[in-house]
Order: C-alpha cells, then sequence, then structure tokens
C-alpha cells in the first residue's frame, strides 16, 4: 500500500536523519548501542539504494564520554560536559565509520555551533561542505561542537540543529528519530485519549498547544523543540517526520508503514532557497556581456570572464543584481566580495589563483545562489 511516508521518501533526493542520544546509548550500562546502528547502517544503505543521499545529525557524544569517563549522573557542569564530548565524539565517529564500511560508504565527521549558520560567511562555507561532501558519495555524520560551544553559541537540541543543517544541505526530507510515534492531540502518556496526527500541513496555535514539555532523561528535545524544527523545515521547503526510532531499522519500518506524524511543506527546498534570495534588499551590482547573459539564461552559472563592471560593497554571500546588455538579469548571491570580484572580472578561471593570491572558486555565482 502505498503510503505517506513511501511517496516523500521514495521520491526524496536528500535526507537529513536525527538521532538522539537515548537512541544510541544505553541508559543504565552507557554503552552504545550497536546492534541499533548497524541496522541504521542498512538504512542508510537502502535509502542510498533508492537514490537519495543522506545526512546524519547525531546526538551521543556526552552520553558516550560521559561512561568512559565514569562521570556522575544528571547535568554536568560544563567544562564536564567538554570533557565529555571530546572523548566522546572520537568514539562516535568511528562507530559510524565501522557500521557504513559493510556497505562501502564513507562517513565525514561535522562539529558545528550555532555560530556557524548566523555568520554568513560561515554558512556558506558549510554548505560548500555538504555539497562537496555530498558529491563524493559521503554521509556527513553532524553533531553541536560541545567541545567549544558555550550556551550563548549554541543550538542546545539536536532537533533544531537537524532543520538548519536540512535547510544547509537543500534536503526534501527531515526524519527525527524519537521515543513517540508522531504529535498527539495530548501527552499520550498521561491521557489515553490523545491520538496521533498522520500529516500536519500547517502549524497553528492549536497544533503548537499540543506539544508538552522536555523528552526522555538522556536527550534536551521534547515535542516543543520538535515543532520549532517542523516550522522551520517547513519553510525551507523541507518535509518533517516524527517516527518512532527505537526498533531495528526504522526507515524500513516507515516505509512499511509504522505510524508516523508528516509535516508536509507547501514548496521545494530550491524553491523557498530562491524565494529568500528574491525578497533581499542588493547590496551591488554585476554588469555581464551578452555571452553571459545568453548563459545564464540557458541556466549556467557566471563565470569571472563574462563579468565588465562590478560596483558597490558586498562580501561574499550578499545579494547582488546581475545587469546585461539590455538591463537586469537576476538577483544572486555573491560568490565572492565586492573587492575580489573587481579583481577576478573578465579572467579565465585559470587565472584565478594568480590575480588574488589563493585558490578561489570557478564560479562568480552559482547557478544555485540565482533567481532569474
Amino acid at each position: 500500500m502505498e503510503t505517506l511516508s513511501n511517496t516523500l521518501i521514495g521520491t526524496a533526493k536528500r535526507i537529513v536523519i536525527k538521532i538522539g542520544s537515548a537512541l544510541l546509548v544505553d541508559a543504565e550500562s552507557g554503552d552504545l548501542r550497536r546492534d541499533w546502528l548497524a541496522g541504521l547502517a542498512s538504512d542508510v544503505a537502502m535509502l542510498r539504494d533508492m537514490g537519495a543521499a543522506v545526512v546524519i545529525v547525531s546526538s551521543g557524544s556526552i552520553a558516550l564520554g560521559r561512561s568512559v569517563l565514569g562521570l556522575e549522573s544528571g547535568p554536568l557542569p560544563l567544562e564536564r560536559a567538554q570533557a565529555a564530548a571530546a572523548v566522546g565524539q572520537i568514539r562516535l565517529a568511528r562507530a559510524y565509520q565501522e557500521v557504513l564500511a559493510p556497505h562501502n560508504i564513507e562517513a565525514a565527521q561535522i562539529l558545528v555551533t550555532l555560530e556557524d549558520s548566523e555568520d554568513r560567511r560561515r554558512y556558506l562555507n558549510s554548505r560548500a561542505t555538504f555539497e562537496t561532501l555530498l558529491d563524493l558519495g559521503v554521509v556527513p555524520i553532524v553533531n553541536e561542537n560541545d567541545t567549544v560551544a558555550t550556551d550563548e553559541i549554541r543550538y542546545g537540541d539536536n532537533d533544531r540543529l537537524a532543520a538548519q543543517v536540512a535547510s544547509m544541505a537543500g534536503a526534501d526530507v527531515l526524519v527525527l528519530l524519537s521515543d513517540v510515534d508522531g504529535l498527539y492531540t495530548a501527552n499520550p502518556r498521561e491521557n489515553s485519549d490523545a491520538k496521533r496526527l498522520d500529516l500536519v500541513s500547517e502549524i497553528t496555535p492549536e497544533v503548537e498547544s499540543m506539544a508538552g514539555g522536555a523528552g526522555t532523561a538522556g536527550g534536551s528535545g521534547g515535542m516543543v523543540t520538535k515543532l520549532l524544527a517542523a516550522k522551520a523545515a517547513m519553510h525551507a521547503g523541507c518535509a518533517m517526520a516524527i517516527a518512532k526510532g527505537e526498533g531495528a531499522r526504522p526507515i524500513r519500518a516507515m516505509l512499511d508503514g509504522a505510524p508516523v506524524t508528516w509535516f508536509r511543506a507547501t514548496t521545494t527546498p530550491g524553491q523557498a532557497r530562491k524565494r529568500w534570495i528574491s525578497g533581499m534588499k542588493p547590496k551591488g551590482r554585476i554588469v555581464v556581456d551578452a555571452g553571459a547573459a545568453a548563459a545564464l539564461g540557458q541556466g549556467k552559472s557566471l563565470l569571472p570572464a563574462g563579468v565588465i563592471e562590478v560596483s558597490g560593497d558586498f562580501h561574499r554571500g550578499e545579494t547582488v543584481e546581475i545587469l546585461g546588455p539590455d538591463g537586469p538579469l537576476a538577483k544572486a548571491l555573491a560568490g565572492y566580495d565586492a573587492t575580489e570580484a573587481r579583481a577576478i572580472m573578465g579572467c579565465q578561471s585559470r587565472e584565478i589563483e594568480s590575480r588574488l593570491g589563493h585558490s578561489g572558486r570557478a564560479v562568480m555565482v552559482h547557478r544555485d545562489d540565482m533567481v532569474m
């Protein structure tokens, strides 16, 4: 039987899976649930065989490090939590590498903080790293950089981090693997009349009122943070699911009809990104020749060779207007700041390094960062 899970997962090109500490680490022993993780690796291989690139946002480093170091239960002081994360991150990354290896899948570790998404340059660098890794067939394993993050620069929970990663990576689907199988009209542990919602198309005040407090003791999130993640994902054109993750092969279970709540986006990641760009005020202008204008009209990126004038004072990632011989052509996110753009305009890509003194990107503006 065709289900919404089959449709959304089956057609997705990029999928982000978020895994909480309670799924990865046994609460009593503090040990990694390696058999469960091996099952998840089989799910990742299955998704890749279906044509999707996969990103994993994983908790667990502090929980694993706490066990290794023999630290006390309960909330840890910042310094001890960071020490636990430093120890646990090594073990977590190695575990993912080991369970993915039998499927001939390479893993990469990406550690991020809130600053990486709030700072434009860091955001663009992170986005470029995701693009490159996914193009190379690698599965990025993402976690908050708990070894350096303080309360001021923390996401605070991996639900919202996962939504930010989904937006950054241009994902079609985000799956939050949880200890519950979706959003209920009330807390099902306290109210036997609570009913699970199959589909949420809009997060209204009524939907928000259904969220309760904190989740399991092993994690930092709850239904409130999951709804915040859903809002961010839907705004970015990404569908999101809350699914029960405790059993073996949780993604396979979703495809086989396991209960789940879907938050369905009304647009695509590409459309959402272009809508965002089109609403930005340009900080400068890039004028191109007729050949470049024709190439842009065919959906190609803007190369430095076709640029004849750069005006304004803009940074990399800020919005610029692109003009051709007949007037305005597009709005776009600049791949270089204004100074560098002026230095390389009119040159061939092979000449960029000699003009800038360092190797740079081959394009002035990438086609994915442009709205015609």
